[in-house]
């Protein structure tokens, strides 16, 4: 880590410059030559993504960044907040811990954390970082995970990891085999120190796929934030054996939070059917990432459009993890019909088991975006192509 980054001029120079163009700064001259100018501007960069997505960083003086790409794959201070609710105790230790998010967070829940990472500056910059936003109940090892566990051989109420791709040209192939550390190779190894495992992974993760890689998962917690599955998290309990819960969060920008929660079963319940109604109700990005479609039709006594829609109606509104709408029309989705009803007018467009894009439909009918008119694309239960066209409904 580069102390040098603190002097107070260039910390200056840094806040001065948050919201300046970082190419144009590029070329200007470095004032301070003592410094390497990359590491300068890297640090502007990261300040600046910090800005909403890590308040508390950005507002704290003297605080050190890793990359922006760093910062870009850390927990947000809002999911960080929520992971600290499912863990209690006296100690946890995280054996990936980057840049400290997680465990700034786990810091208000447990009395002991233990940093552990691999990369040394990294671990230097949250050491350095915890100072300055007055946490003393975090020590911060520089290391080998697996070695560290070995080396302190005490009993923690929980391990968290969060662990990374090795590979990251497999593209959209994502196994946590792939992964360091391996988690389901090290499993029993880390049951040895712990009743308890809590693993985040990138939402890209198959959810069938991380079960048949994982055992004694008691619960899965699909986190998103604004409407964008940001994380999964996998709770295990050794030697647990019973009902698997997933849990979908959706925290929202005014603090509020949505969850819907079902059991995994192997006979699952099987949802109801019916053509569009007075009210459409779409699920939240997580509940569409969970696949608990039949869950949701029979927890709120909703009707499914079709099997495949995800789309779902009901003759009065309701309280829902997800959008409202009150439907005004209905129409087939054949050339005569669209003429008449949609050709050249302003929607925002869905499309959901609808063979079209929404940009083909656009440029094809001549619809432009925005309004406050609401077109859904489907398919309904006798395979019928139809237009749902609504007025959203805001919740209170």
């Amino acid at each position: 880590m580069n102390f040098t980054l603190l002097n107070p001029e260039i910390q200056e120079f840094i806040n001065a410059n948050i919201e300046k163009n970082i190419s144009t700064l590029a070329l200007q001259k470095n004032p301070f030559p003592e410094v390497n100018w990359v590491e300068i501007l890297n640090q502007i960069l990261a300040k600046r993504k910090a800005k909403d997505k890590l308040p508390t960083w950005f507002q704290t003086k003297d605080i050190i960044y890793p990359s922006k790409i760093s910062v870009e794959q850390t927990s947000s201070e809002k999911t960080a907040q929520y992971k600290s609710t499912m863990v209690s105790g006296d100690r946890l230790i995280d054996l990936t811990g980057g840049f400290g998010v997680d465990d700034y967070y786990f810091s208000k829940a447990l009395k002991s954390i233990t940093h552990c990472e691999i990369d040394a500056d990294l671990s230097e910059t949250a050491q350095h970082n915890f100072e300055k936003l007055k946490v003393q109940n975090v020590t911060c090892i520089q290391g080998d995970s697996t070695a560290i566990l070995k080396k302190l051989n005490q009993k923690f109420n929980w391990i968290y990891i969060d662990p990374s791709r090795r590979n990251e040209t497999k593209g959209k192939v994502f196994m946590l085999k792939d992964c360091l550390p391996n988690v389901p190779e090290l499993l029993e190894f880390y049951f040895n120190y712990t009743e308890n495992i809590l693993i985040k992974t990138a939402p890209i993760l198959d959810i069938t796929a991380g079960l048949s890689e994982l055992k004694n998962v008691k619960n899965i917690h699909i986190v998103a934030l604004d409407n964008e599955v940001k994380e999964l998290l996998w709770e295990l309990s050794k030697g647990y054996s019973g009902v698997l819960s997933v849990k979908t969060v959706n925290i929202i920008k005014e603090e509020s939070v949505s969850k819907f929660e079902f059991v995994l079963d192997k006979n699952p319940e099987t949802a109801t059917f019916s053509l569009p109604k007075k009210y459409l109700f779409e699920p939240n990005s997580a509940i569409m990432k969970s696949g608990g479609f039949d869950n949701v039709s029979t927890f709120f006594k909703l009707e499914k459009l079709h099997r495949h829609s995800h789309l779902y109606t009901s003759d009065k509104p309701m309280d829902f993890p997800g959008r409202v709408f009150k439907i005004e029309n209905c129409i087939l989705y054949t050339k005569l019909e669209m003429k008449r009803v949609l050709e050249n007018q302003k929607a925002n467009l869905s499309t959901r088991n609808f063979p079209d894009s929404v940009e083909s439909i656009r440029k094809k009918w001549k619809i432009k975006d925005g309004g406050n008119q609401y077109c859904f694309f489907t398919t309904d239960l006798n395979d019928i192509k139809i237009v749902l066209i609504c007025t959203k409904i805001n919740k209170p």
